[in-house]
């Protein structure tokens, strides 16, 4: 009701009446369910522990992809943000077509029990063609490129979609909803803002949580971090007040007894067009 950020969720409309609903725990878990309308016309069910999810995404995920399965996985079969379902090999699967590290591919769901064929049949694939497995490093690195933000990580209940910079997210042309009217006097007096910082020197680390200062004054706190390799810089998100957020910012980052320098960048810093995502 105050306008803050509730949770970020991903909503696939998988029949007329069916939707898949990708959650960040049993938080929103427990929001859905206090939240049905007292008729039962609506049924929450929790399939979680089985359900498997493997991300096949880069420049030749299509490629890797679109040999062991009969429906087309090319842009017109299946569009940025749209889901499908399909076999990949004789594993059943539901297909997202969205990406958390900024490249071409899809979340492929399948029950537990299915998710070792699954991974076999795509690793065999992609293994012949320079296929790689990555794990949390890489994604974080990558998505800290791209400029999305983690939820619990980057932006909580405590701040709003402007400050946090996902504001396109909010559509207040629709009719009332909870928290429209806070949002609409947020959105006019935004004080502080998510901000993407580059790191110059390749031999500095910060790993999150380390203080911003201006000068000798402490003016905020590092969020995310990690070192960009596609464009050869270190990456932070650091929340900044609005004045200090003016791209080439010189500012600094404290690591235990060191300043690290870092400068206000422009984001995203990889593939601003979304031509790779969308390829």
């Amino acid at each position: 009701h105050d306008g803050g950020i509730r949770s970020d969720v991903t909503v696939a409309r998988l029949a007329r009446d069916l939707f898949q609903v990708g959650a960040n725990g049993n938080l929103d878990l427990d929001w859905f369910t206090r939240h049905l309308p007292a008729d039962g016309t609506v049924q929450v069910r929790d399939i979680t522990p089985g359900t498997c999810c493997i991300g096949l995404w880069g420049p030749l995920a299509r490629k890797v992809l679109q040999p062991l399965t009969d429906e087309d996985f090319t842009n017109d079969g299946l569009k940025y943000f749209r889901a499908k379902r399909a076999y990949i090999g004789s594993v059943p699967v539901t297909a997202m077509r969205l990406s958390y590290v900024g490249e071409l591919g899809w979340e492929l769901y399948t029950t537990a029990d299915q998710g070792l064929k699954l991974w076999d049949t795509l690793w065999q694939a992609a293994r012949p063609l320079g296929g790689v497995i990555a794990g949390r490093g890489a994604f974080n690195s990558l998505r800290l490129e791209k400029g999305y933000r983690s939820f619990g990580t980057d932006m909580t209940y405590e701040h709003d979609p402007y400050e946090a910079g996902v504001g396109f997210a909010v559509k207040l042309d629709k009719d009332d909803f909870i928290g429209k009217a806070a949002l609409e006097r947020r959105k006019a007096d935004v004080r502080r803002r998510l901000t993407c910082l580059t790191i110059e020197d390749p031999r500095s680390v910060v790993l999150g949580k380390e203080p911003v200062y201006a000068g000798d004054r402490a003016v905020g706190y590092v969020t995310s971090a990690a070192y960009g390799y596609t464009i050869g810089k270190g990456i932070a998100y650091a929340w900044l007040p609005a004045e200090l957020t003016t791209p080439g910012t010189a500012l600094h980052i404290g690591y235990f007894d060191q300043r690290v320098e870092a400068t206000v960048a422009e984001e995203p810093l990889f593939d601003p067009t979304m031509s790779r995502l969308r390829g």
